[in-house]
């Protein structure tokens, strides 16, 4: 997918969604204890990004090599010849793998992964379904996250619908590289949005995210113009976001659109090994985790702007 390119939607009837995986009893993606639903793609390709495997829109499979027994099931399954065992551990020959996910079917430990499944409305309802006892007791919710949720508005829709009717709050976590009358259309059916800032200056965003940031910009003063619950979720990335400059650019910016509330993010290297395992090399690789006090002064500098800056993405 070519940067700044938005794709079709991967199915035509768009009542089915591509999803990179479901995640239970996270605490960083809104209020209490949430489900995060992933959903596949996104036009962005943050340096940081600690999510690689939602960035395509399709499918893919990642290898998790302290998990293999070196059994072969994976290479009888692989009508590609795609599926190899290297040294001790999993391996792929990408070129040749159909991302079907054959391989991890029949993979006994989970040392192959697919993520990207294409699920209906009813599968991804019946997983959150399992965690409601869970948000009753602490405010939480389900999470439409990515890659972006937007880029499959038609079934991120019904899934707020069903929400609704079942009494799940729903949150949509967006980076806000979408078309328009895609934030619109999603504007009235999610009681919250985490919207992602990450750098005020167009030039420093392209090079940051691959993408400009003035479908962003533009798309948050429309939502925060309609809509009254608007959290601004802002990464701190040494060396990329975190310059004064620019967290007083966010500050400022969340101010002259209305939103009060900014979550600063500090930078972890969690996913890191998610590249290796996608085959792929992490751009940030000698980047250190944002430290406890660095947060705390970003936040701290956009509270001088009369904003409710906070560390973290909880409650």
């Amino acid at each position: 997918m070519a940067f700044g390119v938005w794709p079709v939607v991967v199915d035509a009837t768009q009542l089915r969604g591509r999803i990179a995986r479901i995640a239970r009893s996270a605490v960083h993606d809104g209020p209490g204890v949430r489900t995060v639903v992933f959903f596949k793609g996104c036009p962005l390709r943050c340096t940081w990004c600690h999510s690689p495997e939602t960035q395509g829109i399709d499918a893919e499979v990642l290898l998790l090599q302290d998990r293999c027994i070196c059994c072969g099931a994976c290479l009888g399954a692989c009508e590609h010849a795609a599926a190899r065992l290297q040294g001790d551990g999993p391996a792929i020959d990408r070129a040749r793998c159909a991302r079907c996910g054959d391989c991890a079917a029949v993979c006994p430990s989970g040392a192959r992964e697919l993520h990207g499944a294409l699920l209906d409305v009813g599968a991804v309802m019946a997983a959150i379904r399992r965690d409601v006892p869970f948000y009753d007791g602490s405010g939480g919710g389900v999470t439409f996250s990515g890659g972006e949720p937007l880029l499959q508005p038609t079934f991120l829709v019904a899934l707020l619908e069903r929400c609704r009717a079942e009494g799940v709050r729903a949150a949509v976590e967006t980076c806000g590289h979408a078309p328009r009358e895609a934030a619109l259309r999603v504007l009235e059916y999610s009681p919250l949005f985490l919207y992602d800032v990450k750098l005020v200056d167009n030039d420093r965003h392209r090079v940051a995210t691959g993408a400009s940031n003035t479908p962003i910009i533009a798309n948050l003063r429309e939502l925060a113009g309609r809509h009254a619950d608007v959290v601004i979720r802002f990464p701190l990335v040494p060396g990329v976001t975190d310059d004064e400059e620019n967290v007083r650019g966010v500050a400022a910016l969340a101010a002259s659109v209305g939103v009060t509330r900014i979550d600063v993010l500090p930078y972890h290297r969690a996913g890191a090994a998610k590249y290796w395992r996608l085959g792929r090399t992490y751009a940030l690789d000698a980047v250190p985790a944002t430290a406890a006090e660095e947060a705390a002064s970003a936040a701290a500098l956009m509270r001088e702007s009369g904003l409710d800056a906070r560390v973290g993405g909880s409650s």
